[in-house]
């Protein structure tokens, strides 16, 4: 097991720090070639002994490094030293979902509907490839230095041609798997649909629509329990926001909306509609005004200054007359 004592390398990577994990570790370390900072995922020694997680992480090395999009975390490279498997990806700097969502710093409903619009994009690109994630949370979204959504870990994704589950055995995180997953039934596309809904409704609501006790219970919602749109109405999130998202929950996959390329586009139509939020307005400078310049061409004027100047006359011959008298 890995700990504050790592491996200094592996293959032509220095891992300078652990960053964390649980079956695989990752590390922030640096490509020595290249010179770039990079993420370095390891299987640990026990996992790699078991042939499918073995089998799953180069799958999910494989899937990822094969995928190319702007809101999808990069994979560079992968391989295996000392018979334990590792994957590069390109290495991502500010928090996740559940980050941002935990400390407040998500942003409003516009941004919020944005981050969700990114992530909408990023998965219509791996349906194209066929790709269906499976395990759409807060924690695997990641939102950069820059504000850039990033969909990660493709640890549990399922490709058409590619099966690693027993019949019948669920993989995913509870609170955001859907119905079929629950029940152990195929999963397709529409299963991120759901779980995407799942994730749209805690980013507004600020709770999970479904929860419980423990998992049993919240299967049983899942499966067999209606969402509740009340706490998103009680959060002020507008109506056609609402109905998305209770559509996005339905639980059969047929009643659901059918592909990331028309909710993305329906989120990108309420944006759009939005009032933008009217900033304070700041009281403008006082403006100096100059003074009037005197019109010496004015009649008036010229009357009075001929006014003046005949008493001033009178008043100097008044002055002369009376030295004399």
């Amino acid at each position: 097991m890995y700990g504050m004592e790592h491996p200094a390398s592996i293959g032509k990577y220095d891992l300078d720090e652990y960053l964390g994990g649980g079956m695989s570790h990752v590390y922030r370390a640096t490509d020595r070639v290249l010179g770039r900072r990079v993420a370095v995922k390891i299987l640990t020694e026990v996992s790699a002994a078991e042939g499918e997680s073995k089998a799953r992480f180069l799958q999910e090395a494989r899937l990822a490094s094969n995928i190319s999009h702007e809101n999808i975390i990069s994979v560079y490279d992968f391989g295996e030293e000392n018979g334990q498997p590792f994957m590069v990806m390109e290495f991502l700097e500010g928090q996740s979902l559940r980050q941002a969502l935990d400390s407040g710093t998500a942003g409003d409903l516009r941004r919020k509907l944005e981050i969700a619009s990114a992530l909408g994009r990023a998965l219509d690109h791996i349906h194209l490839k066929r790709i269906v994630h499976r395990d759409i949370k807060p924690e695997n979204i990641h939102i950069d230095q820059m504000g850039r959504v990033k969909l990660m870990d493709f640890g549990i994704a399922k490709a058409h041609d590619v099966s690693l589950t027993r019949a019948g055995f669920t993989l995913g995180t509870p609170y955001y798997m859907s119905p079929e997953q629950v029940l152990g039934q195929a999963v397709t596309p529409q299963t991120d649909v759901y779980c995407f809904g799942v994730l749209l409704y805690e980013m507004l609501a600020s709770v999970r629509p479904f929860q419980g006790p423990g998992y049993e219970k919240i299967f049983q919602q899942i499966v067999h329990e209606p969402a509740s749109a009340q706490p998103l109405r009680d959060a002020r999130v507008p109506e056609p926001v609402i109905q998305l998202v209770m559509r996005l929950l339905a639980k059969q996959p047929l009643q659901r909306p059918n592909g990331f390329t028309a909710i993305c586009g329906e989120i990108d139509g309420i944006v759009a509609r939005l009032v933008p939020v009217k900033a304070k307005a700041t009281p403008a400078p006082p403006v100096a005004v100059p003074a009037k310049t005197l019109n010496l061409k004015s009649p008036a004027i010229l009357i009075a200054l001929s006014a003046l100047a005949v008493l001033a006359l009178l008043g100097l011959i008044f002055l002369i007359v009376s030295r004399f008298v």
